[in-house]
């Protein structure tokens, strides 16, 4: 009886089985695509431009390629023999450009680490609200006008434009407002119980600081300083209207003013084409040394295995110790 109750069929133990039509997800298409026409049109001048800068003696500014692949369009940027040189304005123009930038990177990262500070919960302000308005305010003003408001003010000052304090200080006003938002970002995310162990551990203020916060926060400072290195390295609305004719001048202000002064030529894809690779080349300089850094970091620590006397094979070694010699 049990074995032929066993052998008949319950409707409870049939597995029903359906052929179920899985649907395509056209939103990951969509968005895949529109990611690489993004890429597209985001590195396709850049690919052309160097393409175009390998060009013969008789290469132009546009398609086709006139072979065959020389490297003399480039050799215009250091050789100065040459009959198309322009390697004494590069030569000028990059040191001043890169002076610039870093200086006005280092400004614009302490005055931006400076005023999050203020904005911190222990020490907020009663108008913070309407003071990071206005702090924002540079950031939605277009770029033309802070020049050229700083140039009318200068002027009404009696002062000569100047690359050196008028484009300078310019620049470092346009570059604050996103050095305040990328330390906003770190700032919020930051846990202030770490200063208040240090403190509980008998550290002072500036010990704190310079031992504990700036560790945690180096990452927002050294973001803070790329956007006032790039801003200003790219700058040529503000930078044109606030420094003088009778100085080198910066590499954007010298490849903006290039159809009046020079006939354009493919060393300017060179030139385009060398300072993108002079940029990708720090940028992953930064990375490399990031990475290394991490994996130090993450390296196992031996010195507590020693503290301690664990033996090789995983056990704790002890030793005898005489009370007569306490």
């Amino acid at each position: 009886m049990a074995t032929a109750a066993e052998d008949v069929a319950r409707p409870q133990d049939v597995v029903v089985r359906r052929d179920v039509k899985q649907r395509r997800d056209w939103s990951k298409w969509v968005l895949g695509a529109y990611f690489m026409l993004f890429l597209f049109f985001l590195y396709i001048p850049m690919i052309l431009m160097a393409i175009l800068s390998f060009q013969g003696d008789t290469g132009q500014l546009t398609f086709p390629f006139r072979g065959p692949i020389s490297l003399d369009w480039w050799r215009t940027l250091w050789d100065t023999d040459l009959f198309n040189t322009i390697a004494e304005d590069v030569s000028a123009s990059g040191r001043q450009s890169l002076w610039l930038s870093l200086v006005a990177g280092v400004l614009v990262a302490v005055f931006g680490f400076s005023l999050s500070m203020a904005f911190r919960r222990r020490w907020r302000l009663k108008g913070d609200v309407v003071a990071f308005f206005i702090l924002m305010l540079a950031l939605m003003t277009p770029a033309f006008l802070v020049g050229l408001g700083n140039q009318l003010l200068w002027k009404f000052m009696g002062f000569t434009p100047n690359l050196w304090y008028t484009a300078l200080g310019a620049n470092v006003i346009w570059g604050i407002p996103f050095s305040f938002l990328v330390m906003l970002a770190v700032w919020n995310r930051y846990d202030r119980h770490v200063e208040e162990a240090a403190r509980d551990l008998g550290a002072n203020g500036p010990t704190t600081f310079r031992e504990v916060t700036l560790p945690l926060v180096w990452t927002g400072i050294f973001g803070s300083f790329l956007f006032g290195f790039t801003l200003t390295w790219n700058d040529f609305d503000r930078t044109i209207l606030l420094q003088s004719g009778y100085e080198a001048q910066p590499l954007p202000i010298l490849i903006g003013t290039w159809p009046q002064s020079r006939p354009i030529l493919p060393n300017l894809y060179a030139l385009g084409a060398g300072t993108t690779a002079v940029t990708l080349a720090i940028i992953a300089v930064v990375l490399i040394a990031g990475t290394v850094r991490l994996r130090k970091r993450g390296a196992p620590i031996h010195s507590v295995e020693e503290e301690f006397g664990v033996e090789p094979g995983g056990g704790i070694r002890v030793e005898a110790v005489d009370p007569a010699s306490r």
